[in-house]
This record gives C-alpha cells, structure tokens and sequence, in this order.
C-alpha cells in the first residue's frame, strides 16, 4: 500500500507540508510546527501545540500515533500523558514494550475544543508535521490508536474491527490498526477495547523481537 495521502488539501495544508518538508531534524520541526496556525479554531482554544514525543534513546523501534491531546496534553505540551496515557504505559508494560523505545505522536497536533473528533480539513493541514515526524524517525513499525489514526494510515473507508489483529504494509512500514486506550477506559477494564489493545501490542511486541 503506498504511504497515506490526507484528504482535501488546501492552502494552509500546502503552507504546512512546505515548512514540515524544510525541517533538516527533529528540533527544527518542534520549532517550525509550535506557532502554527494553520486550523484557526483550534489556534484559538489551545495551549500548546503537542508536536509529540522523540524516543528517549536512539532510533525509534516503533511509533504510537494517536488522534488528537486531551486537556491534560494540551495543559503539558506532552502527548499521552493523562488516563489514555497511563493506561497506554500499563498495557506497553504488560504487552513487552518500553514506551522509551517508542516516538509517540498524534494526527492532529492541537486539542479540539471539547475533545471533538478532528474534521478532515484540520487532519489535512496537520498532516504535514505528521508525514515530515515519520521521515525524519523513521520508525519500522507504527501502531495507529484510534479510528481516526488508523483512517490516516489506511484510508477514509477503513473499519476499526476489520483493520485491526494483523500489520499492514503502508509506505514500507507495518502499521497496526487497533483501539485507542479512551475507548478501553470507556468500556472498562473487562471490555474488548482493552482487551483488542493488549493483544495488538502484545503481537506488535513479538515481531519486534
């Protein structure tokens, strides 16, 4: 499958992609994506621009992309660091993974006032910084949280329970498609979200070995 093309670009997203695409590094790209405004609702509402996490030591062995901060991301500047992200360290922990190991990243970089789902003109100007994040990381493998990420990956049609259990090739990268942890903390800790997550990462972890 070729590497994702995001739906209904425009200006903004032109203007975004060009910034994203001169960033030699990490850095530089933190500094380019920080003050944009490219989605003037959400430049309005948030805190801070989460651009995301690089891995703590050397190259990343995988990437976590979610769909958007939370209020606690948006308050820290960090991305899964409220309930979703601690749920997301347990479920590594027992999975086999070390989020250490890992670039952890969102689609859409702003939060969304009330934690609505991002529109896709606002997935489309962000997907520049995410693109640009893949390149320069260059994780093997990513695990798409969510509907909204796995979308990303794997197209507009893409069913959550139909995508998920098994990688799929993207661009050279094995992405797996499976819940975001805010789906496991709504069902609870017996429902097939968690469940669905634990086992996807589980798998992911096997195949990294």
């Amino acid at each position: 499958m070729a590497a994702p093309r995001p739906p209904r670009f425009d200006a903004a997203a032109e203007e975004v992609a060009r910034a994203a695409a001169a960033a030699a590094d990490w850095p530089a790209l933190a500094a380019a994506a920080s003050p944009c405004v490219a989605c003037p609702e959400l430049a309005a509402t948030r805190q801070h621009v989460v651009v995301g996490d690089p891995p703590v030591r050397g190259r990343a062995r995988f990437a976590l992309v979610g769909e958007a901060p939370g209020a606690t991301e948006d308050d820290t500047g960090r991305p899964f660091v409220g309930r979703s992200g601690q749920l997301l360290d347990l479920l590594l922990a027992e999975a086999g993974l070390d989020r250490a190991d890992a670039a952890v990243l969102n689609v859409v970089k702003c939060r969304p006032p009330a934690n609505r789902t991002p529109k896709a003109p606002e997935v489309a100007r962000c997907s520049g910084w995410l693109r640009r994040q893949l390149e320069l990381l260059d994780p093997p493998v990513v695990v798409a949280l969510g509907l909204s990420s796995a979308k990303w990956f794997l197209g507009p049609r893409t069913v959550l329970a139909e995508a998920r259990g098994r990688p799929h090739d993207v661009g050279g990268r094995a992405v797996w498609a499976t819940y975001h942890p805010s789906a496991a903390i709504r069902f609870g800790p017996n429902g097939a979200p968690r469940a669905g997550l634990l086992a996807d990462l589980t798998s992911v972890a096997a195949g990294l070995r």
